[in-house]
């Protein structure tokens, strides 16, 4: 009888193989020209300014994006085996699933309060 975890190392090991392949690859067959422009820090075409001499401030809202799009993914990736597992899990999981929620949902008001969510 084979191991039921098998499948998994095997995927698990294909996966990480491809990675460094591919890393590998990159670094044996990619050019090497480094100029000037290649060197300096990408700023999606505006040329970055000098910060302030206290380092100045950054703002939030960059910050609170990305974490909203990671709490929301995180909810995504909890609540759907819940509601595939929903009628053996009973009345416990329910009301974790509902803390769970509350809790998100405290996040997504601390985004939106903080502006977050308004696109200027």
């Amino acid at each position: 009888m084979t191991n039921p975890y098998v499948p998994l190392l095997f995927l698990l090991a294909l996966g990480a193989g491809f990675a460094v392949l591919s890393v590998g690859t990159s670094l044996v067959v990619g050019p090497k020209r480094y100029n000037r422009a290649k060197l300096e820090a990408y700023e999606c075409g505006i040329q970055p300014s000098p910060h302030a001499a206290g380092g100045g401030r950054v703002p939030i809202k960059y910050y609170l994006t990305a974490m909203l799009f990671i709490i929301f993914d995180i909810e995504s990736v909890f609540l759907y085996p819940f509601a595939v597992a929903f009628n053996q899990l009973g009345l416990f999981a329910l009301v974790e699933m509902v803390l769970f929620v509350l809790t998100v949902f405290v996040a997504y008001a601390y985004v939106w309060r903080r502006g977050g969510l308004e696109w200027d």
